[in-house]
């Protein structure tokens, strides 16, 4: 994605080159001041005051979101998975940054920090499933632990928040809702379809919701994928379905399946009323090396976020790997120079976001929010 950036910034330049000729030596400086070679990066802390640890969801609020709260469009929101002591399915909070503002810089593990809080949840173990409703709601998914292992790992639930912040509905059921990990939106404003994964039982449900003005009402649950490995890990706690993506116009969501090592798609997601055994297989190639996140990118190809717990690597760590739908491998690159750095990403495709790549790093307790090529 970077070398992409900067192939593109380089191509703008020297098409601005040949026109210079005709151009005044003052339009020439201002028109150089539109095309900068640098690309948009921001780069801030993702711990808190309470000193949380390991980020895992990242979202984008969308342009649509409604004015008046403590969020806003553009904003970046963080779900933090561990407590201060670093104990996995511990942390409580989603902080938010908004990246032409203030940004909070590197904290020691452990210690407290200054990134902006938005939300402090009852619940422990905030994961990657973290999304915004376009009518005023955040999502986020918990997968709570006592003590930092899977032997105490408990029931998961997804949170609905209002955009003070404040929590307005838990949904919990231990066959659609038992162990959510990551999750995406089809969203038409009063009506969305939620689709999330569930890393204990190595399932997909599909959640209709209906969106007021007060919180969500759930019509109807399906599942409608199964059969994913899932599996206890030392490094990364559990294993199983992670990252979604949903392609409204094809009507597949596709799927980073971390222990199976590879992406695959499930047909008529918005319809589905059965599951499917997985789906079709998408993309299994030496690249991957534990998927995690998924998105699209706005040029129709797929995100994913290496977790380097399967089919590790130190010398391609912590990588996002771009491919197109039909399994075509395109670039890499890495967000941390050690392993176990990648994990949650988000993209927002609007054309007047200058700021519309987002990954955090969770070796570095960071998000890094980018100005990617179109």
């Amino acid at each position: 994605m970077l070398k992409r950036m900067f192939r593109t910034a380089i191509a703008r330049r020297a098409l601005l080159i040949v026109g210079l000729a005709s151009l005044s030596a003052a339009m020439a400086r201002a028109d150089e001041g539109d095309h900068s070679f640098i690309p948009q990066l921001v780069i801030s802390s993702t711990i808190p005051g309470n000193g949380d640890l390991n980020p895992y969801g990242v979202a984008f609020v969308p342009k649509q979101f409604p004015d008046g709260g403590a969020i806003a469009p553009g904003d970046v929101l963080v779900s933090n998975f561990n407590n201060s002591s670093n104990l996995q399915g511990t942390g409580v909070t989603i902080i938010k940054l908004t990246p032409n503002g203030t940004i909070a810089p590197p904290v020691a593990p452990g210690a407290n920090g200054n990134a902006t809080t938005f939300f402090t949840s009852r619940l422990a173990g905030l994961d990657t499933a973290l999304g915004v409703l376009r009518g005023g709601f955040v999502l986020v998914g918990n997968l709570p632990t006592t003590d930092g292992t899977f032997q105490t790992i408990g029931q998961g639930s997804l949170q609905v928040v209002d955009r003070n912040g404040t929590l307005v509905k838990t949904l919990n059921d231990k066959t659609f809702l038992d162990s959510p990990w990551d999750l995406a939106i089809n969203d038409d404003g009063v009506r969305a379809q939620v689709f999330v994964s569930n890393v204990l039982s190595g399932t997909v449900s599909r959640l209709d919701i209906a969106v007021g003005p007060m919180g969500v009402a759930v019509l109807q649950q399906r599942m409608i994928a199964n059969g994913y490995t899932h599996q206890p890990n030392a490094a990364a706690l559990v294993l199983g379905p992670t990252g979604l993506a949903y392609d409204r116009d094809a009507d597949k969501l596709y799927v980073a399946s971390t222990a199976d090592n590879a992406i695959y798609a499930v047909p008529m997601a918005s319809r589905a009323t059965s599951p499917v055994n997985k789906g079709a297989l998408v993309f299994s190639d030496p690249h991957l090396r534990g998927p995690l996140a998924l998105a699209f990118a706005p040029n129709g190809h797929l995100l994913t976020a290496n977790g380097d717990a399967v089919n590790g690597d130190p010398t391609h760590p912590s990588e996002i790997v771009e491919f197109t739908k039909s399994g075509k491998f395109v670039l890499e690159f890495n967000v941390d120079a050690g392993q176990g750095g990648a994990f949650g990403l988000a993209v927002v495709d609007s054309a007047d976001a200058k700021l519309n790549f987002a990954a955090v790093d969770d070796v570095a307790n960071t998000v890094a929010v980018f100005g990617a090529a179109r």
